[in-house]
């Protein structure tokens, strides 16, 4: 068995490093993701696995690799990893945090033009039954610019929607556990709100806070309810910050205007009846799906990977 064990195909990057530092490596090439049952077969002997957020580690995966030093998730977020019972056996984990911070408020912001000014969905129809001509009350959106934006977590990504989204003349309040610096808030004009509060003022919600216990199904019922009915909720966090069966409820029944979701909380299912509305965009998990972002994220786990083995520190340890 590798030394290393990369348990989904990463960036060419990843592995160009690796053989400019000499490291026997092995990498899963099945189709779709893979198994528990496929990844107990190859981490016996390896003392680092690189996986992508997608990739269950439980205990069971961590006591199968009694060599493991390092586990490298290929992704900002690593609720997909027991890092507490890792820490229990010295196994470091680590992420790649901030470099996909561009990518994933890209889409945000790119979710929230397309929703407001009904572009997904103008799409559809000249898909399929078209239009007779442009007209002056024929398919109104709105506009962002003088809309307050609230953006739940102000971290690396919450801060880049907020600067874009500045610069549309959008009004930026926030909230998180503890207010950010005042150099942080200025550079956006963001104004410290609670979360009540941020909801019965915005007219957009984007979310871009981790999932941990408190903040698991944050957006709930009561929440929805305080949202004004014209805003609109935009989710590139975790799935499960979020009630989709409460959000899918508040969409059918018009108590919000509409959301976007790049995330699901059973992901990589979908609640089919989501498919049906007008009023909702539905992306595969693509916030920091781009060819620099994901070079990025490449070249993190393969650093880590190579300094771990070498005895070196690791950067961007979650489970210290």
């Amino acid at each position: 068995m590798a030394t290393v064990y990369l348990s989904a195909k990463l960036p060419t990057i990843t592995t160009k490093l690796l053989d400019a530092a000499g490291i026997d490596y092995e990498v899963y090439d099945g189709e779709g993701l893979i198994t528990k049952d496929e990844l107990l077969k190859h981490v016996g002997d390896c003392q680092v696995l690189i996986t992508p957020l997608s990739t269950q580690v439980d205990a069971a995966v961590i006591d199968a690799a009694p060599e493991l030093k390092l586990i490298a998730n290929f992704g900002a977020g690593f609720n997909n990893i027991d890092v507490k019972y890792a820490r229990s056996k010295n196994i470091d984990v680590t992420n790649t945090p901030f470099v996909s911070s561009t990518a994933t408020a890209e889409v945000a912001c790119g979710l929230m033009i397309a929703l407001m000014r009904r572009i997904v969905e103008g799409d559809h129809r000249m898909r399929s039954i078209g239009f007779d001509g442009w007209a002056p009350l024929f398919f109104l959106g709105h506009e962002l610019t003088g809309k307050t934006l609230g953006i739940v977590g102000l971290g690396s990504i919450g801060s880049a929607v907020a600067k874009r989204m500045h610069a549309f003349n959008m009004k930026i309040i926030y909230t998180q556990r503890h207010q950010a610096d005042p150099a942080v808030e200025a550079a956006c004009a963001a104004e410290y709100v609670s979360l009540d509060d941020l909801l019965k003022r915005a007219d957009v919600i984007t979310l871009h806070c981790p999932l941990t216990e408190a903040t698991h199904h944050m957006i709930d019922v009561d929440q929805l309810k305080m949202m004004k009915k014209s805003a609109i909720l935009i989710n590139c966090a975790r799935g499960p910050v979020i009630n989709e069966e409460a959000v899918l409820k508040a969409l059918i029944n018009k108590e919000i205007a509409g959301a976007a979701l790049d995330v699901y909380e059973k992901e990589p299912q979908v609640d089919d009846e989501f498919k049906d509305l007008d009023n909702i965009i539905l992306t595969p998990h693509i916030g920091n799906a781009s060819v620099e972002a994901r070079d990025a994220m490449g070249k993190i786990v393969a650093t880590n990977a190579i300094a771990a083995l070498k005895g070196d520190l690791v950067k961007y340890i979650v489970n210290k």
